[in-house]
């Protein structure tokens, strides 16, 4: 680096010290600064004799001192759609408190104008404001409460650390016109994030193009101001625990159908059905939703759940998984050893703030396997369609949504019951706008089962939908997995599968994607391709995505998209077999993924050479 580059890097450093009254990120920006400063005087200093300038750190620590300093500022956070999420630690690429104040103060003067533009029905502007259990997260929802309430906001901040479904739950229940929810899912220990909701005509839904573009210019605006200048007021105005009982009383209602916190009555079938409930276990991921989870069960009626101690109390560290995600290799490896001590049935497992969640079973052939993302939102998009099939006092046009990366058996489903499918986007903010939606879910783990509840994934409801469903299954005497067997009877056997292509950047995945725009492929294996999208001009969910789409003969699909967070190319595979015995489809299903994934990489390496 260059002396003058160096310079102005420090400069900005000492003045982000000057704006942080964090103690800890403060204190860590300013050993990395010292660091990254005897670096630069160590070749000087040893030119003099001076060695007492040459520090107690190794040139490699300086070096990487300087590269981790100069990271820290080079740029701004991308605030879009998702909000915002990465590291924790000093800087404006971390998240810190700077930066929190920074953008809520951004996000303030976004809802103030959309106030004077008659988009806020209220004559108040209230945000709720949520937080998970994760380092700086309660510190985090002050800084947010207080900037919104120093703009004249009404700053509603969440009584605990909570399950991100139940923030979005209460911008709805409240009506309020946003809800800003401090969490990092299942990201890394080390992160946390910053999610947005949209009240009024987005009803609670999280926020899309074009306002996270105004926001992220309202915040680059900001921060070009001294921190000082942001209004802060103590005046925030805390909710009572009440608001995760009306979440628990709506969630009954929606999932069991029935009403007030008493759960399922005595005497009635689903009584009886919940007493045949299958042994399950339960895993918080060392997240926040134990507490909940169990309070929603016991009013549901159902037996207790089996608990994985050493995982369900919130815990930041996340000291027994390297990645707090269930779908990560080894992440539910203390549930399936928790199930084989209780000879469980069924497991269920949610990420850290409990939106998503994970099911698995007894495996044919012994032992645990976890269910995938495509096969329990099979389940239960199902069950959600028996479900409104038979209410008669269900809305018409009733929908099922998935993203275009998920299994495709959802449309199947949608049209035996002659419902509306729709596939959209990758998100929730997308599946959750679509009209009339009675059920939602991407491939990632990710279900809304009651979207007259909440406008965003929740792993809390959908463990509910799921228990009920085997429950059900068990009275009858049968498993999810009967269940997944007579679907594919009923809907066609449908396997799913993908590639992910590590490259050396980004730029290098997205170029891969136009040299397929530009030669795009007539088969695959043999296979025609009967219809070619490209998405960057086909609009869906008004909206364009950089992914290519090919439709085969078949009744296969090949999806290709380059990552927007990672270096990668990905590839997602759908096959389809609707002929012939169960063990036949899956046997031909399998074998045409298996087949369709080695041509898709060998195209792949036709493209790279």
């Amino acid at each position: 680096m260059r002396p003058a580059e160096f310079a102005a890097l420090c400069e900005k450093a000492q003045a982000w010290l000057a704006s942080d009254h964090d103690p800890e990120t403060r204190a860590e920006l300013a050993e990395l600064l010292q660091q990254a400063k005897a670096n630069s005087s160590r070749s000087g200093a040893a030119a003099q004799g001076d060695t007492a300038l040459v520090d107690k750190h190794s040139s490699a620590s300086r070096a990487t001192a300087l590269a981790e300093l100069a990271d820290r500022f080079a740029g701004r956070l991308c605030f879009g759609t998702a909000g915002l999420r990465a590291k924790i630690g000093a800087g404006p690429k971390r998240m810190n408190s700077v930066v929190v104040k920074q953008s809520t103060a951004g996000f303030a003067e976004f809802l103030l104008d959309r106030m004077h533009k008659g988009k806020i029905s209220d004559t108040e502007i209230k945000v709720v404001v949520g937080y998970d259990a994760r380092k700086k997260s309660a510190q985090f929802a002050q800084d947010t409460a207080q900037t919104l309430a120093g703009y004249g906001i009404t700053a509603l901040l969440m009584p605990a650390a909570a399950p991100t479904p139940v923030t979005a739950f209460a911008v709805r229940h409240l009506k309020a016109a946003a809800g800003i929810m401090i969490t990092a899912s299942h990201n890394p220990p080390a992160d946390n994030g910053y999610k947005v909701y949209l009240g009024d005509a987005d009803n609670g839904s999280q926020i899309v193009t074009p306002d996270d573009k105004t926001i992220a210019s309202n915040i680059a605006r900001i921060a070009e101001r001294e921190l000082q200048e942001i209004p802060s007021s103590s005046k925030v105005t805390e909710l009572s625990t009440f608001i995760f009982t009306e979440y628990i009383a709506a969630n009954l209602t929606s999932t069991t159908g029935t009403t007030g916190a008493t759960g399922i009555a005595a005497g009635s079938s689903d009584a009886v059905a919940a007493s045949h409930q299958p042994r399950t276990v339960y895993t918080a991921m060392h997240g926040v939703g134990a507490e909940i989870t169990r309070r929603l069960f016991d009013a549901a009626g159902f037996d207790p759940l089996y608990e994985v101690a050493e995982q369900n109390t919130p815990d930041a560290a996340f000291s027994t998984v390297t990645f707090p995600n269930p779908e990560e290799p080894g992440a539910l490896d203390l549930a399936f050893a928790r199930a084989a001590e209780v000879a469980a049935e069924l497991i269920i497992a949610h990420d850290p703030d409990a939106d998503r969640l994970a099911v698995a079973l007894p495996a044919r052939g012994g032992g645990y396997t976890a269910l995938t993302g495509n096969q329990l939102g099979l389940l239960l998009g199902w069950q959600a369609a028996e479900r409104y099939a038979a209410d008669s006092n269900r809305k018409v046009g009733g929908a099922l949504a998935c993203t275009i990366v998920s299994s495709p058996a959802l449309g199947a489903v949608a049209e035996h019951y002659g419902m509306r499918y729709a596939e959209t986007l990758s998100g929730f903010k997308w599946i959750s706008r679509v009209p009339n939606l009675v059920f939602g879910f991407e491939e990632a783990l990710g279900y809304l089962v009651s979207p007259d509840v909440v406008g965003d994934k929740d792993g809390i409801s959908a463990a509910v939908a799921i228990v009920k469903l085997a429950t059900e299954l068990k009275v009858a005497g049968k498993t999810l997995w009967d269940r997944l067997d007579e679907a594919s009877i009923l809907f066609g056997h449908y396997e799913s599968g993908q590639i992910s292509l590590r490259l050396p950047d980004q730029a290098a995945a997205a170029a891969l994607v136009e040299k397929l725009r530009a030669n795009p492929p007539a088969e695959f294996d043999g296979i025609a391709v009967s219809t070619s999208s490209d998405l960057l001009r086909h609009e869906l969910a008004d909206m364009r995505a950089n992914v290519l789409r090919y439709d085969l003969s078949d009744g296969s699909r090949i999806m290709i998209r380059p990552s927007g967070t990672e270096p990668k190319l990905k590839l997602y595979i759908d096959t389809l077999c609707k002929e012939g015995t169960l063990t036949a489809r899956q046997e031909q299903a399998q074998a045409r993924l298996a087949a369709l994934k080695t041509a898709a990489k060998e195209l792949l390496r036709s493209l790279q050479s």
